[in-house]
């Protein structure tokens, strides 16, 4: 099976392309800038962003969106993670939220011509008191999973064993099988 993946983000692209390939599933990654609406609900957020690649590519594709859910925030920033990034930094982050509880949450959005389709995977964890490991994947670098001590940026390729983004491509996964099963 071959799916088309649209991303800016050569690191995220990477990503998924490794989890997927272990499915069987080869991805074509589709470098289209799209312009996102800034919003706090993911399912807002990504479904515009979906509709808009659609449009562009007029064939089926994926595309996903990952952030931060500050539980004692009403789970703000959500949608808003990039820009709350953008705006705070890691090392802003880590001294004012140092230990408060989070959840990271990916959220995969699959237009298949007809539908679109939401598949999410989320894990629980804490921040971080200072940043630690590679800063490719922005926040990875101050998320700490729970049962874990070190950041996902620290974990290397074993975040991919129990990230957020891996629980969402498999459910994605499921969806893409079952779906295949009915049409045989």
């Amino acid at each position: 099976m071959i799916l088309r993946f649209v991303s800016k983000n050569k690191q995220k692209t990477k990503e998924i392309q490794l989890l997927l390939e272990k499915l069987g599933i080869e991805v074509i990654p589709l470098d289209i800038t799209i312009d996102k609406i800034q919003h706090q609900h993911h399912e807002v957020l990504i479904k515009d962003k979906l509709l808009k690649a659609f449009k562009k590519v007029q064939r089926p594709l994926f595309l996903e969106h990952t952030g931060l859910y500050f539980n004692d925030f009403k789970n703000y920033p959500g949608g808003l993670t990039e820009s709350f990034w953008n705006s705070l930094g890691a090392g802003n982050i880590t001294q004012r939220f140092y230990d408060l509880k989070v959840r990271a949450k990916t959220t995969i959005a699959y237009c298949d011509g007809k539908s679109i389709h939401l598949f999410e995977g989320d894990i629980q964890g804490k921040i971080s008191r200072k940043p630690l490991g590679d800063s490719i994947f922005q926040w990875d670098t101050i998320f700490i999973p729970d049962g874990h001590s070190q950041t996902f940026a620290e974990m290397g390729y074993k975040k991919h064993e129990i990230s957020m983004r891996k629980i969402a491509i498999n459910n994605f996964y499921i969806h893409l099988k079952d779906k295949r099963n009915s049409n045989d």
